[in-house]
This record gives C-alpha cells, sequence and structure tokens, in this order.
C-alpha cells in the first residue's frame, strides 16, 4: 500500500515540474518572440548622404600605355687607339658641339713617325716627277714610270695612314649633346675602347612605347601623343607618334611605337619611366558620375539610386527632411563600367543622364533605405585632379 502512495506522488510531482518548467520555457520563448518583432519593425534612422546627378559627357578616345624615355642619339665616348692622356679639353655636364675636342693623347711618337713619312712622300713625289720626264724622253721603259708611281701612290698612302692614326690621339664629341661624368684623369694610360664620358642629344627625345595588337588600326602616325613622369607630376609633355613598327612581337602580340618630343626645356631624360596617354581623333558619349558612387563588389558594381518613397495610406508623400521635403530612399542598381578619368568613372549600361546616385556613406546602405541628403561635403569629382604631394 505504501509503494502506490509514492508512486502517485512521485508522478504529481513530476506534473508539477513539468508544468512549472513549461510556463518558464514558454515565457521566455513569448519574450523573445516579441523582442524580435520589435526590432524587426523598429523603424531605422534615415543615413546621411551625398548625391551626384549623373550628367552625359563627350570623353576624346584614348588609348594609355607605359613606356620608357629614350635619347636619339646615346654613347659613351671612347678612345680608338691607346695612348696617355695629355689634355682633358671639358668638364662633366659641359654641353657639347660635333667636332669639339674632349681629350687629347699623348703623341709624339706618332708625330715623329709622320714627319718621316711625309717626308719619304716628298721624295717619292720628286722621283715620280723625274722619272716622268726621262719617260717623255724616251729614256726610260714605261714599267719603270709604272714602279715609280706605285712606289709614290704607297709612299702617300703611308703618310696618310700615319694621319689618320694620329688624328684618332684627339677624341671628339661625335654630335651635339651633353656631356655625363668624366670617367678619366691626366695622365691615365687608355686602351682602346675605354670610355672616356657619356654624351647624350637630350632635344629632341624620343619616347618608346608598346600597345596591344588589337590597337593597330587605332593608331598612326602623327597622333598626338600625352607624357607624364613621376619627376614632375604636374606637368605634361606633348608630342606626336613618329615611327610604328611594322611587325608584331610573336611573343607578346604587342606593337613597338616610338614618340618624338621636342624637349626644349631638356626635362625629359633617357631611362625615364613614362604614363603615356594617345589621344585618338574619335569621341564617345558617356554617363558620367564619381568613383565615390560605385559600390565594387566581386559579383558585380552597383550605384544607389535615390527615389521618393511611396506615398502613406492616407495618399500623403512621406516627408523626411526638415524643409518638408518628400523622404527620399534608396534603390540598389548593378551597372556596367567603362573607362576612368580622374574622379570620374563612365557608366556604360544601368544608369541615366540626370539620375541622382549617392556619393558617400554607401557601407550603410541596403535597398529601400532612407536618407537624408547633405550636400555640404561633396566628393571630388574633377576629370584631371592635381592632388598635392602632401
Amino acid at each position: 500500500m505504501s509503494k502506490r502512495i509514492i508512486s502517485k506522488r512521485m508522478v504529481i510531482m513530476l506534473i508539477i515540474l513539468a508544468v512549472v518548467f513549461g510556463l518558464i520555457f514558454g515565457f521566455k520563448a513569448f519574450v523573445g518572440m516579441k523582442m524580435n518583432e520589435f526590432f524587426d519593425n523598429m523603424p531605422q534612422p534615415a543615413a546621411a548622404v551625398s548625391t551626384y546627378e549623373a550628367r552625359p559627357d563627350s570623353w576624346a578616345l584614348m588609348l594609355e600605355a607605359v613606356g620608357t624615355v629614350n635619347a636619339v642619339n646615346g654613347v659613351d665616348v671612347t678612345s680608338q687607339v691607346a695612348g696617355e692622356v695629355q689634355k682633358i679639353e671639358f668638364e662633366s655636364g659641359d654641353t657639347v658641339k660635333k667636332g669639339d675636342v674632349l681629350v687629347t693623347l699623348e703623341s709624339a711618337a706618332d708625330r715623329a713617325q709622320l714627319n718621316a713619312l711625309q717626308a719619304t712622300a716628298r721624295l717619292s713625289r720628286q722621283e715620280f716627277d723625274r722619272y716622268e720626264r726621262l719617260f717623255k724622253q724616251g729614256s726610260i721603259s714605261k714599267s719603270e714610270l709604272d714602279n715609280r708611281r706605285a712606289q709614290r701612290d704607297q709612299s702617300m698612302a703611308q703618310a696618310q695612314a700615319q694621319q689618320e692614326q694620329l688624328n684618332y690621339k684627339t677624341v671628339r664629341a661625335p654630335f651635339d649633346g651633353r656631356l655625363g661624368i668624366r670617367q678619366v684623369d691626366l695622365g691615365q694610360y687608355l686602351q682602346p675602347g675605354t670610355p672616356v664620358v657619356s654624351l647624350t642629344q637630350l632635344e629632341p627625345i624620343f619616347v618608346d612605347f608598346s600597345l596591344p595588337e588589337q590597337e593597330l588600326s587605332k593608331v598612326e602616325q602623327g597622333l598626338k601623343v600625352r607624357v607624364r613622369l613621376d619627376a614632375f607630376p604636374d606637368q605634361t609633355f606633348e608630342g606626336e607618334i613618329s615611327a610604328i613598327e611594322p611587325g608584331v612581337d610573336a611573343a607578346t602580340r604587342n606593337v613597338n611605337i616610338q614618340a618624338r618630343f621636342e624637349n626644349a626645356d631638356r626635362k625629359l631624360r633617357p631611362g625615364m619611366f613614362a604614363k603615356v596617354d594617345i589621344q585618338l581623333p574619335q569621341a564617345e558619349e558617356v554617363v558620367v558620375v564619381p568613383r565615390t558612387a560605385i559600390s565594387y563588389a566581386p559579383y558585380g558594381n552597383a550605384v544607389f539610386v535615390l527615389q521618393d518613397a511611396d506615398t502613406g495610406n492616407n495618399g500623403e508623400q512621406a516627408t523626411g527632411q526638415s524643409d518638408g521635403e518628400p523622404q527620399k530612399i534608396v534603390k540598389k542598381r548593378f551597372v556596367k563600367l567603362g573607362r576612368q578619368r580622374g574622379d570620374l568613372v563612365a557608366v556604360v549600361d544601368g544608369l541615366k543622364p540626370g539620375e541622382v546616385v549617392a556619393t558617400s556613406g554607401l557601407l550603410k546602405l541596403r535597398n529601400d533605405a532612407k536618407v537624408t541628403i547633405e550636400n555640404d561635403v561633396q566628393p571630388s569629382a574633377d576629370p584631371t585632379p592635381t592632388p598635392g604631394n602632401s
């Protein structure tokens, strides 16, 4: 009997515990549901954004490339013969003309040998003249006269060769240009081919670059070219295409192109890295917005377009601005982008001229989010920005 009473009490206790815990968990679930409903329906504050009206523009077609500045003429001036440096006739960095003397080598022995050969040549000429008169008188044969003529010519040629050898003792500038840093000293013994100083022609100057073969039909000689250099970021240099390689590189499928620049101020120097823009005669109509208006993503680029919020149940337009202007919302729209120019980017598809897009605060925007317009501070939208170096 006692066992039945104990079992009955256990069942009653378990039922009571189940009811109590059920009430507790039910209450917690009810509170959580209500909290979720509150947060889901809680009105989101309007995000402050700056805006920009997409506008049509006409952009000249341009091709971009990178190139290297090269001199029309640039060599290391060398000596063609061996000798000791007797005189140095220039200073490092001098501007010289073609034929100016740069270095003179010791030449006393060569000059003495030249004098001896010239004396032999004079004697050979005199003897030939004498034999020629004898031949006219019939005193000698034609073969003797020819032998004397050969001796005369040989001695004169030897003297001329020695004269040229002596001329090599004077190192001259092969063309107009600017000298580099001197690489020889007085008294130094030079071997043939030893560099004396570098010489570079800076005016005019070339910029060599390459383009993909697909662009070959767009370029021709005479097209204008603009170059920007890291050494002069605020300056643009203008030239024109002077030569196009007739063949295409089989390894890279690129065509090599050369542009000519007058370089009157001599700021372009050989070896410089150059950013090249080729101005094409054609132009294209584009819709442009600032680059800050683009939400870049791996799955597609998008913009947030501003629209008026839907009307309420009473048929009145919702207002969200302090001045009573209609409440604005944003719609996310995927777009296809084209070329960039400065702070602007061309939208090829997905946006029409006159539509207003958000240009700031994109990270806090979502589809149908309410926004307020604050255009007190506008992001830059300059097609040719010139930022400072600071």
